[in-house]
This record gives structure tokens, sequence and C-alpha cells, in this order.
């Protein structure tokens, strides 16, 4: 194993453990139980969100829209608990489904409409946020239940349920990603889609899928969203596409797709957690930490061209 293969497989790791290291010699209470537990409770809902980013950039895609999916999502659930009168299950339900349609809506335009999942998705984005801001009349809409809001705020023991039920979900994902079929088609269509359409695997159901299962996610998100702030705000969400794909592509899945997993994913999330964590420890500015995110957003994007390149033996 070649030291390329090594810093692509590992590389992650070992920046979790650079960036740890720092912020433990300015605060050595960083890596106390009770500090690691907050900076998964902040990113659980970002977490979230990934595994389903996960799924759709190992088929080469993107999605742009999880951001307003979960102020959406969000305000759809809030919206059926407190004005619908539904129980916090049903309202939940509602959500989830909503989410998932507006997966199978831009799933639907990649595939049968021919549309780049940059502008499939960015068109999703747009209709999304306006759908949020139409429900809410750009209020945020409180007076959910503590049912309904439970697992966004709530902890059990010293550890916070939004962050356990991130790791139920990856574990999930990696189960359907590397133990199922669908997962090994996953990994072919975004390798190789002729070569896996030879090989009889219905690349349109696939790619129309993965989208799905990111919709679902970001509702997930959304209704923790809702829970971590006793209300749906209009606002929320904006830019966290950004921190999801850097999350997802941190983690060492490909922009290109066919490489990468879930695994990766949550070291790449608690690396974007930790950092926001020691920029405010740090006192930073938060436009200065829009900055840094930025460059750090620009530095996975260049490593995974550098990659990529190295796979396709350009370099």
């Amino acid at each position: 194993m070649n030291s390329t293969v090594v810093l692509r497989k590992y590389g992650s790791f070992l920046v979790l453990g650079f960036l740890l290291l720092i912020l433990a010699l300015f605060y050595p209470g960083v890596l106390s139980f009770s500090n690691v537990a907050n900076v998964f409770s902040q990113v659980a809902v970002v977490g979230i969100c990934a595994v389903g980013m996960t799924f759709v950039m190992l088929t080469g895609g993107i999605d742009l829209s999880v951001g307003s999916l979960v102020a959406l999502t969000g305000a759809v659930g809030a919206w059926l608990n407190t004005h619908g009168g539904f129980h916090w299950s049903l309202a939940w339900v509602g959500a989830v489904l909503v989410g998932m349609l507006c997966g199978l809506i831009s799933g639907l335009f990649v595939q049968w409409g021919k549309m780049p999942p940059f502008i499939a998705t960015l068109s999703m984005m747009a209709i999304a946020r306006g759908a949020t801001l139409l429900i809410t009349r750009g209020y945020p809409i409180s007076g959910t239940s503590s049912g309904f809001n439970y697992a966004g705020w709530a902890y059990l023991g010293p550890f916070p349920v939004s962050g356990l039920l991130m790791l139920v979900l990856i574990a999930i994902a990696w189960v359907v990603l590397r133990k199922t079929r669908f997962g090994t088609y996953v990994y072919a269509v975004g390798d190789d889609p002729e070569t896996a359409r030879l090989a009889g695997i219905s690349i349109s159901k696939v790619r129309v899928i993965v989208y799905v299962i990111s919709g679902a996610c970001s509702a997930f998100g959304g209704l923790l969203m809702v829970g971590r702030l006793w209300s749906a705000q209009p606002n929320v969400g904006m830019g966290m596409e950004l921190d999801v794909i850097a999350s997802v592509v941190l983690g060492g899945t490909s922009l290109f797709g066919g490489v990468g997993g879930v695994g990766g994913t949550l070291i790449g999330v608690l690396i974007m957690g930790f950092l926001d964590n020691g920029l405010r420890m740090l006192e930073l500015s938060s436009y200065l930490q829009q900055v840094v995110k930025g460059a750090v957003f620009i530095g996975v994007v260049g490593a995974d061209l550098y990659f990529k390149k190295v796979r396709s033996g350009k370099c």
C-alpha cells in the first residue's frame, strides 16, 4: 500500500488527531467528556444530513438542497403538530415523507430530466426555501409538544439523544453500504456507470433512491433542529450544505463518486465540529470563522482533485 493510498484512506484520522492535539495544547478541556458530548450535540444535524449526502456523492452526484430541506421539513413537522393537531409521531412521519418527496423530485430531475445534479438540487434549494417562507409566513412556528422536541434537546445520562441517533443512523448506513446488494450498486454506479449498466444494474433507480435517502436524512435533521430550538425557524439551515459537503469530502468520499463511506463521514463531521468548537474557544469573529471554513472547503476539494488524478494515473 503506497503512501498516497494510505493518505487517502487514513488522512481524515490524521487530520482529526492533529486538530485535537493543537486544541488540547491551548484548551486541555477540549477532550473532556462534557465538551465531547457538546460537540456531538452540535454536529448531530449536520452529521445526519451528511449520511444522506454520502449516498448521493458515492454515485457521483451532489445535493445542494439539504439546508433548505432542513428548514422546510422542520416547518412542516412543526405546523402539523401545532396547527394541524397531529400527534408528534405523525407529524414526524409527515415531515419525513415531505423530505423524501423532495428528494424524489430532485432525483427525477437528475435522471430523467437529464439535469446536472448541481442545477437540479440548486433549484430544489430555492423551491424548498420559498415553501418554508410560505408555511411560516416568515415567522418562527413555536409551541411544538415536548415529545416532538425530545430528541433535539434531551440527554440519556451525559450523552445527547441527537448524537446517539446520529451514530445509530451512521451504523445503519454502514451496514447498507457494506453488507447489502444496494450498497454494492451505489459504489458500482459511482465508480463506472457504464460497467454497472452492462452488469445489469438499474442506474436510474439507484440514482433516484440515493436522493430520496438524502431527503429523508435532511428531514430527520430538520426535526432535530426544531427540537433543539423549540421552534421552526424559517431561515435555519442557510449555508449548511457547505458544512455537509465539506464533512463528507473530509471523510474521504470523493466528489466524483465510487470512493468513501459513512465511517469516514463521521470523522469528517467531527473534524468540522471540533474546528467550530475550537474557533469559538479562541473567541474568533463569526465572520472570520466563515473564512476559515471556506478555506477548509477549498483545501478538501483540492485534495480530492489530486487523488482523482492519482487514481487515473495522471499524477
